[in-house]
């Protein structure tokens, strides 16, 4: 019986893992940032509720999905081929129908219980994640990470129009945050694990144009996004809390670009975590002020 149960938590665990909680919670986070501004302050808890498990089973099952398909390059990566599906502990096929299952769900929640264009937005998310991005581009050239940021910016689109029922403005500036955010990101990613690329003969851009040129485009981004991240002020989206905020934010993401670039050695570490703080941060700081308005 023990040992049933053992192999039964493995199991579990294991499914958990090919939905990457960390990406999922992430999700979550300027999901429910989009759900705030669509609302001008807290939805229904049922409709909170509901649409945050269903971006949660969405995102989840595109990982699955994205772990389904990349088994083959993750057996070669130090840093994959301890997952489920490379060790043998969860069956390829098992794996594929899991993730379908999980996206199935998903948008029949959406359809059924919050409306049709959130429901939209989600299977386009998913699509280009596992098509586009996974299946199509990201053996083929760099270039993939742009089409990736779009499948990465629209969780808080999604969660706006679950409230709203239409993209405004204010999910377009949202957008545009995390589309701007997810280049600088990926990058300090790529750097930090780009020996890993290199034997999965993944072309990401650290490899294809260099590390000096990354950290270069790095530093780029990251000041446009500083001025698109004060939008939401401008716009009359959030107060002088974020605009500090944000500015405060924005100003160190750039210094710490600027430095990696000058001193050329940048393992992407620093800014790899950085990014991850910032974007939860700004996120964060948008409801907080926007609550604090209401």
């Amino acid at each position: 019986m023990i040992a049933q149960m053992v192999a039964y938590k493995t199991v579990v665990r294991d499914h958990v893992i090919l939905t990457k909680p960390g990406i999922v919670l992430l999700v979550l986070i300027v999901a429910l940032a989009g759900m705030y501004m669509g609302q001008r302050g807290l939805p229904s808890p049922c409709l909170v509720s509901v649409t945050l498990v269903a971006l949660a089973l969405a995102t989840g099952g595109s990982a699955v999905l994205n772990n389904f398909i990349d088994r083959d390059i993750d057996r070669l990566m130090h840093r994959t081929r301890g997952r489920p599906i490379p060790q043998g502990r969860i069956h390829p096929d098992s794996a594929l129908a899991f993730g379908l299952a999980l996206l199935a769900l998903s948008i029949c929640t959406l359809l059924l219980f919050v409306n049709a264009i959130s429901a939209a937005l989600t299977s386009l998310s998913a699509f280009i994640y596992v098509i586009p991005y996974t299946l199509m581009m990201k053996k083929k050239t760099h270039l993939v990470t742009h089409v990736g940021s779009i499948t990465g910016a629209l969780p808080p689109v999604i969660g706006y129009t679950a409230v709203k029922g239409v993209i405004e403005l204010e999910a377009v500036v949202m957008f545009a945050i995390m589309f701007l955010w997810q280049h600088p990101h990926f990058w300090a990613y790529a750097i930090k694990y780009k020996d890993d690329y290199h034997r999965a003969g993944i072309p990401v851009l650290p490899l294809s144009k260099g590390v000096r040129t990354t950290m270069l485009k790095t530093l780029i981004y990251t000041i446009v996004l500083l001025p698109v991240s004060l939008l939401p002020y401008f716009l009359k989206m959030s107060g002088v809390f974020y605009l500090v905020l944000a500015l405060i934010l924005g100003v160190l993401y750039i210094f710490l670009a600027l430095r990696a670039y000058l001193s050329g050695n940048d393992n992407g570490k620093v800014l790899f975590i950085y990014s991850i703080v910032y974007i939860s941060v700004v996120f964060f700081g948008l409801i907080v002020d926007m609550v604090r308005s209401v």
